[in-house]
């Protein structure tokens, strides 16, 4: 027996480019609502770039109007600079829908690729060919927008184990403390 749809923002963080993948699902079923990219201009300083990315996604949360979103975790690259840049970006796209009050997960790179690809190593085009099989009405422009999906279906599939509900509970209850930190 099917339950109710339930919309998912999957969101691909980056400070050029922020991907956004929106899905329905039924729990057998994967439809595409939508998908795009959030741009931040690269003349601005970091602040207002965070800010554009922080803003464009709530755009797309008050426009489509998910229930859950996912987001990628970081991985750390050579580059220290590049992944301090990215986690500030990836930041922005925890706080927006934290802010809306939408249940928010994380999920490693090699699991959302294993999970919609069925190895955890697959390259871009992999990726972007199996979006275009499991959402053959999906319209998307590059990878930023396809990994987003990628994530979407990634949390479609794994929203109700218990990794999933400890990292929306724990974000939960950090958010109903107040925001207060240790």
């Amino acid at each position: 027996m099917r339950s109710e749809a339930i919309r998912i923002l999957g969101i691909d963080p980056g400070l050029r480019r922020t991907g956004w993948g929106v899905i329905d699902t039924d729990g057998v079923r994967l439809t595409w609502v939508a998908s795009g990219h959030i741009a931040s201009d690269s003349g601005c300083e970091l602040a207002y770039r965070l800010r554009q990315i922080y803003e464009g996604i709530i755009g797309v949360i008050a426009g489509f109007k998910p229930a859950e979103a996912a987001v990628e975790e970081t991985f750390v690259n050579e580059n220290a600079r590049a992944t301090l840049k990215l986690g500030q970006a990836r930041g922005m796209a925890l706080l927006a829908p934290a802010m809306k009050g939408l249940r928010v997960a994380e999920y490693p790179p090699n699991l959302i690729k294993k999970t919609v690809v069925g190895a955890g190593h697959a390259e871009k085009h992999q990726i972007q060919a199996m979006i275009g099989f499991l959402l053959p009405k999906a319209r998307f422009d590059g990878a930023d927008e396809a990994d987003a999906l990628a994530i979407a279906i990634c949390h479609a599939s794994h929203r109700t184990s218990p990794q999933a509900r400890q990292s929306a509970a724990a974000g939960r209850h950090r958010s109903q403390a107040g925001g207060q930190s240790s």
